[in-house]
């Protein structure tokens, strides 16, 4: 019998979606990064990702590049959250190119890098709008001007997050700014600025529109890849498996129960105040998996089944009429939130599925 609760992950399926975008995307001259964080670095997935054609991989956390670095030792790898300052010895040792904000840590990588006789790449974040991670553009050039003064630094390019903190979507105007920073440094530097991240999933709309892209020829795609979805509104691409990665788990208990319950009402373990109606009996089943594993607010039951409530290690559904047996197994599809959980979770076990080669 299979280890549950598990993330059964189709490979093919992910290949599918990660060739699908690079293609659609080439044609508009805009590379991929292939982003793994979600996914922990999993080795698996990162081959398929390169397999798909991916310019390169991209994860926030040194520790996963290291994890992938492993398998994938001639890879580009980026560092697409700015390095810590107590990390810049193991980014410049396994990560290509990291992106940056702040002067101070690119100083350390460059001294790091002259220690291992190396040169770092540095992509610099620009601050548009969502108010995460980025430099004001009225500060950009004199970082710029920092940065090309460093021996041991390749100025890559410049890049831009949104979407992400704030909800800000990427559009014309952004996007346009993001361009005119890159020509800027350009004309005041002389020095080319090879890649230009517009941004992320979240970005797809904007860049598969038709419209004019100007200088952005880099996106940073991990939802729209591994769950088949655009994050702005989190609908399905046209063309895409939504359901690549799916969470199976195991039904350990199931009877028939009242609705309401019996007894003066407080606050569960989660410091809510439940409120609940009485809609007589149902048939209600526990399946082994909880909070502690994933975001249970992430999950979509298949059809017939509700999930009505959870706690860190059980997860409480209705199933109608027909109820659930102990031992049944139901696979829920994931949202980008319940993925990430479930995947760093040691309590779920990582199936690959795949049919090719």
């Amino acid at each position: 019998m299979m280890a549950a609760p598990r993330l059964e992950i189709d490979l093919d399926k992910i290949y599918h979606n990660a060739r699908t975008l690079v293609e659609r995307l080439g044609l508009r001259g805009i590379s991929v990064t292939g982003v793994s964080k979600a996914a922990l670095g999993f080795a698996d997935i990162a081959a398929t990702l390169l397999r798909a054609g991916v310019a390169t991989l991209g994860d926030s956390r040194i520790e996963n590049i290291e994890s992938m670095r492993s398998s994938q030792p001639s890879a580009a790898m980026t560092l697409i959250r700015s390095p810590m300052l107590s990390q810049v010895q193991r980014v410049v040792r396994h990560a290509n190119v990291s992106c940056n904000s702040e002067i101070e840590v690119i100083k350390a990588l460059s001294y790091e890098a002259k220690q291992a006789g190396r040169r770092h790449g540095v992509i610099l974040m620009v601050e548009l709008g969502d108010l995460r991670e980025g430099i004001l553009p009225a500060d950009l050039l004199d970082v710029v001007r920092e940065t090309l003064s460093l021996k041991n630094i390749t100025f890559k390019g410049i890049g831009t997050n949104l979407a992400c903190r704030s909800g800000i979507a990427p559009d014309a105007t952004n996007m346009a700014k993001l361009s005119e920073c890159a020509t800027l440094i350009e004309t005041t530097f002389d020095h080319k600025v090879e890649v230009v991240s517009g941004g992320n999933s979240a970005n797809l709309q904007w860049a598969l529109s038709g419209g004019e892209i100007g200088r952005i020829n880099n996106l940073r795609l991990g939802e729209a890849i591994l769950l088949g979805c655009e994050t702005l509104h989190r609908q399905p691409i046209d063309g895409l498996h939504t359901d690549a990665i799916t969470l199976v788990a195991e039904v350990i208990e199931a009877k028939i129960k009242p609705t309401l319950p019996t007894g003066q009402v407080t606050q569960n373990a989660f410091g809510e105040t439940p409120v609940m109606k009485d809609r007589g009996q149902v048939s209600q089943a526990i399946l082994a998996i909880g909070r502690q594993d994933t975001d249970i607010d992430g999950l979509r039951a298949p059809h017939g089944i509700n999930i009505t409530a959870g706690s860190s290690d059980h997860l409480i559904v209705e199933s109608g009429c027909d109820g659930l047996a102990v031992g049944t197994e139901v696979a829920f599809q994931i949202n980008y939130s319940a993925l990430l959980c479930a995947m760093t979770s040691p309590f779920v076990a990582k199936r690959t599925l795949y049919k090719t080669a």
